[in-house]
């Protein structure tokens, strides 16, 4: 373990306020990051980004559950899909090409950068959390969470199936390359399932955290089982990393205050798809595909 990547306590303290503040899993910042910049490996890439997650949203998850949006009723099923479809990525994180995770990471940034692109406006989420509880609240809800302020929030879970598969789909990415799953939560819980927009934001806070931290879990193990290299180049990152997360994430809600929320969605959107695109033009330069 060294301190030459002192550096990145300052990025990571700026990388965590801005995904904070955007709603965006950190490791989606950092391992192309770790790639591009640093010239690591896929492998410790992206499992360094994801233990870094980890720390992130600790206290984004705590939050929310002082606040008592979380569904944990539909979390834990939803967690039942995305813990072993998580694991198998993981798995497949280590046995496959270098090129061809580059790959599929740089893939898996257009659809994240789409997803901010399509992020409905503010007017559109109050008239769907309006038409939910029209349609679903009221004597249909089979669900009624008291928020911490005595809010009754009341709504019915539907396409559960459909909830599985797409979820699944997102664990299997986030054990993979490290990102996906909260954007896809994020259409299925408001958009297909129906839930309210806070109960949807914590609840998929609530799955990604807990995925992440059996998927970083998994992916420590590998580097446990690797040579000594690899585990001091991670341990030499999460020294910054980690405090620099905690840091950035309690500056993160000021900086939702000041930059409006379509604007910080729109750019994000723009900074994934070019980085995505700098990802794969580098497997293609290389002949990797």
């Amino acid at each position: 373990m060294s301190l030459r990547y002192w550096y990145m306590l300052p990025v990571s303290i700026l990388i965590a306020t801005v995904a904070m503040a955007s709603g965006v899993e950190g490791a989606t910042f950092f391992s192309p990051l770790f790639m591009l910049a640093l010239g690591l490996p896929p492998n410790i890439a992206i499992g360094t980004g994801l233990i870094t997650e980890v720390f992130g949203f600790a206290s984004g998850l705590y939050a929310y559950a002082r606040k008592r949006f979380i569904d944990f009723r539909l979390g834990i099923m939803l967690l039942m899909v995305t813990i072993p479809m998580a694991l198998l990525g993981t798995w497949v994180s280590g046995h496959v090409e270098p090129d061809i995770l580059k790959a599929t990471l740089g893939v898996g940034l257009f659809v994240v950068a789409a997803s901010f692109l399509r992020t409905p406006e503010h007017e559109q989420i109050v008239l769907l959390d309006a038409a939910i509880r029209q349609e679903y609240g009221g004597e249909k809800a089979e669900t009624c969470l008291v928020t911490a302020d005595g809010e009754e929030i009341r709504y019915r879970v539907c396409n559960r199936v459909e909830g599985w598969i797409i979820s699944g789909l997102g664990g299997l990415f986030i054990g993979m390359i490290s990102t996906g799953l909260g954007e896809l939560n994020g259409y299925f819980l408001l958009q297909r399932c129906r839930v309210p927009s806070k109960v949807s934001v914590a609840t998929s806070v609530f799955v990604v955290a807990f995925t992440a931290l059996v998927a970083s879990v998994g992916h420590a193990v590998q580097f446990v089982q690797s040579d000594s290299t690899a585990m001091n180049t991670v341990l030499s990152l999460l020294i910054f990393t980690v405090p620099g997360v905690v840091i950035g994430g309690q500056l993160g809600s000021a900086v939702t205050s000041r930059i409006p929320q379509r604007t910080l969605e729109r750019s994000m959107g723009v900074l994934f798809a070019l980085v995505g695109a700098l990802m794969l033009a580098g497997v293609v330069m290389r002949g990797g595909l």
